[in-house]
């Protein structure tokens, strides 16, 4: 297994966004990339990719796969995984296996209750490029602008690893955008609303001919 860490240590106070991107796959290698986000700030924690000899049982590949995302979950404590989703084009088998890669990163998560997320290799490219057919190197060179790297990550596989990770990222901090935006609307609304609702009961008041209570002054 490939890996690569950042030098910066990985525990981060405030406002911290972990995310694990994972780019499954049936018969080559599996990357993967942790990114720490700190308010618009990004870094990479850790990239890299698990590979295989070709004579190796699909069944241990599994296994493998499964300890390995195990292992950095337990390492790193990310807030969310982001998954590559299983490419239409490929053929039946292909597509199978690759479901099956990707069911057991889904385990592992939920073993973690950590919560899981699935993207299309469009979306991924759509969100780093802004591009949805970017070819690989493309993919590569716009990850290590993103992250600040000193060069391009490699393999392929983690760099793709890295962008789903990103892509998730941006999906996540623009949800928290709109919620936050439909929040402080709601309690602008409540507060514009109180003085309306104060007037028209006192208006209320008025058409039934309801006066306030006068204070009574008791004499000695």
């Amino acid at each position: 297994m490939t890996s690569h860490n950042s030098s910066a240590s990985s525990s981060v106070e405030g406002n911290r966004l972990c995310v694990l991107g994972v780019d499954p796959a049936a018969a080559g290698a599996t990357g993967y990339g942790v990114i720490e986000f700190l308010g618009s700030s990004s870094r990479m924690l850790r990239f890299g990719a698990l590979k295989f000899h070709a004579r190796t049982a699909f069944g241990l590949r599994l296994r493998d796969i499964h300890l390995m995302i195990c292992e950095l979950l337990a390492e790193f404590s990310p807030h969310a995984v982001a998954v590559e989703s299983v490419f239409t084009a490929l053929n039946m088998g292909t597509a199978l296996r690759l479901a099956e890669v990707r069911g057991v990163i889904l385990l592992a998560a939920a073993q973690a209750s950590i919560p899981a997320h699935s993207y299309s290799p469009r979306e991924v490219k759509c969100s780093v490029s802004g591009f949805g057919a970017a070819s690989k190197g493309q993919m590569q060179q716009m990850v290590k602008s993103a992250l600040g790297l000193s060069e391009y990550p490699e393999p392929p596989d983690a760099a793709d690893a890295l962008a789903v990770a990103l892509c998730h990222a941006q999906v996540a901090r623009a949800n928290e955008r709109v919620t936050f935006a439909m929040k402080a609307g709601a309690a602008a609304v409540r507060a514009a609303s109180i003085p309306t609702r104060v007037a028209s009961a006192r208006r209320v008041k008025n058409a039934l001919g309801i006066q306030p209570p006068v204070a009574r002054i008791s004499g000695m």
